[in-house]
């Protein structure tokens, strides 16, 4: 390991921001923020808002300036990565930005129910030959379920058409509540498919998709790749299955993930 990352470790294990737990720590028991995130690391009874992946914590940190009267917490693994917005939320004194480094599998453990309002996903890993790790599967769905409010929003935002298709194939089979989608952020328009009035909660969660874009974000758009966008609802009841259709896979190598298969589709 690098003297920088190195560096960079230490600093996170001084940063007041964070808050790490590996899995060796999190088997010797409960976690002692779940359920007091607000009371006892935010000071406050705000809405908590999760960014699962977060890397670099660009959304985590940039949504903790747009909107003071929420909480927002950066939730990743790679802690060489995640240092770049704990440092900036650090030095820029921010009170309302967090970052809990560990696993995503176990998400579910560090919050309590309705502890979480809202979750974002990021340009996620695909997953596109195993349907359990993608962040918006059915698996994860049912963890989050365990800790995100009755109707909390979930926002996807990528650059892998065959994610965004994935999720709107879920949505369907589950007749899962949609707010808006689009499979161009950025056009006129959007291609917006809207179930609520104008002026309301779709017009704030597209402004939000907009207002930051990601070190990645930037380069897809530069190498001409749309960024689609999707916000839905999560109701507490009801099962969960997976889409029985075949999807194409992603036809571009991505800049840090490839397409890892010589099949033309998966479900």
């Amino acid at each position: 390991m690098g003297k920088g990352k190195l560096a960079k470790f230490a600093e996170m294990a001084q940063n007041p921001l964070v808050v790490e737990c590996p899995f060796a720590v999190m088997q010797q028991g409960d976690f002692p923020l779940r359920g007091r995130w607000g009371t006892d690391f935010f000071h406050n009874d705000n809405p908590i808002v999760l960014e699962l992946g977060c890397g670099r914590g660009e959304y985590t940190v940039g949504l903790g300036r747009i909107f003071p009267d929420k909480n927002y917490i950066g939730v990743d693994i790679k802690g060489a990565r995640m240092w770049t917005g704990a440092h900036d939320a650090l030095n820029s004194g921010m009170t309302n930005v967090g970052f809990l480094r560990t696993h995503i599998e176990f998400i579910q453990k560090f919050f309590s129910p309705g502890e979480v309002s809202e979750i974002w996903l990021t340009f996620s890993d695909p997953q596109m030959k195993k349907a359990t790790k993608r962040l918006s599967s059915t698996w994860f769905l049912q963890r989050y379920r365990q800790f995100l409010k009755d109707g909390g929003l979930i926002h996807l935002k990528t650059d892998s058409n065959f994610l965004f298709t994935y999720t709107e194939e879920l949505l369907r089979a589950n007749a899962l509540p949609v707010l808006c989608q689009t499979r161009d952020l950025y056009a006129d328009g959007g291609g917006v498919v809207a179930n609520t009035p104008a002026n309301s909660l779709e017009e704030g969660a597209l402004g939000s998709a907009r207002a930051i874009q990601t070190y990645y974000e930037q380069m897809w758009r530069q190498r001409g790749i749309p960024i689609k966008y999707l916000c839905f609802r999560l109701p507490q009841q009801g099962n969960l299955i997976e889409p029985d259709v075949d999807i194409p896979l992603d036809e571009y190598r991505s800049y840090s993930r490839t397409k890892r298969s010589s099949l033309e589709t998966a479900r």
